[in-house]
């Protein structure tokens, strides 16, 4: 987890968690690396939490695995929030995550999803990058309430991005906010059958892993600029 990515979790933590009362949160994409330190998990020291990390991968952080990519092994209704950090971006089918972030928040309980909206690519497989306006098409495909959504673009120079003026240490992935909340009468049965259809076939499906890379060597053939720009006349 990169560190700006755990500031705006931070900021999310701050605003919305409330500071009393047993609270269940649950991270999605918990595992870290060896070389990694930064965990939601500290975000939460000092609160009384009920934290569950869960991972498709067993390692740090994790305390259940997810046997099927797309099924989060916990009780419907039975999180009052659910954190996800930079790991959208490596699910293949992330709308069936979503769906499934729906199912296991209690009514009125609330979801933060951070992703980046630039960078280069990364990990195993890296699949997305997100704007605010991807966060709105997930809140209107899940039935979730958007309570919030924002994008670190970089400065712009007139109307466009300065690409150049962005902070590499610390904005360098343009981290893209959601947070989501499940609406008191949540359409339940309706959402029932879509995520049903939905995360059947995501979990038969699995991921990428079944379509080969073809060789970027026609593409490059076909898109690359010309060696020499033609002379205009007339």
């Amino acid at each position: 987890m990169h560190p700006s990515a755990y500031a705006h979790m931070k900021l999310c933590v701050e605003e919305y968690l409330p500071d009393h009362g047993r609270l269940r949160v649950v991270d999605l994409g918990a595992r870290i690396s060896d070389k990694q330190t930064l965990t939601h998990r500290s975000l939460l020291e000092g609160r009384d939490i009920d934290y569950v990390g869960v991972d498709v991968r067993d390692g740090r952080n994790v305390d259940r695995v997810m046997t099927k990519p797309y099924r989060i092994p916990l009780k419907s209704g039975s999180a009052d929030f659910v954190i996800s950090g930079q790991a959208f971006e490596h699910i293949p089918f992330f709308w069936a995550t979503m769906l499934e972030i729906a199912r296991v928040l209690k009514p009125g309980g609330t979801a933060f999803v951070t992703a980046p909206s630039r960078g280069h690519a990364h990990d195993v497989q890296d699949c997305w990058r997100y704007y605010p306006d991807g966060m709105r098409a997930l809140a209107a495909y899940t039935g979730l309430e958007l309570r919030e959504v924002h994008t670190d673009f970089p400065p712009f120079q007139g109307i466009r991005h300065h690409y150049a003026g962005i902070d590499a240490k610390n904005a360098y992935w343009g981290d893209t906010v959601g947070v989501f909340r499940r609406p008191q009468r949540y359409p339940a049965l309706r959402m029932r059958l879509v995520r049903g259809v939905t995360c059947w076939w995501a979990n038969r499906v699995g991921g990428v892993e079944g379509i080969p890379v073809p060789t970027p060597l026609a593409a490059r053939e076909q898109c690359a600029r010309p060696k020499e720009v033609p002379t205009q006349r007339g």
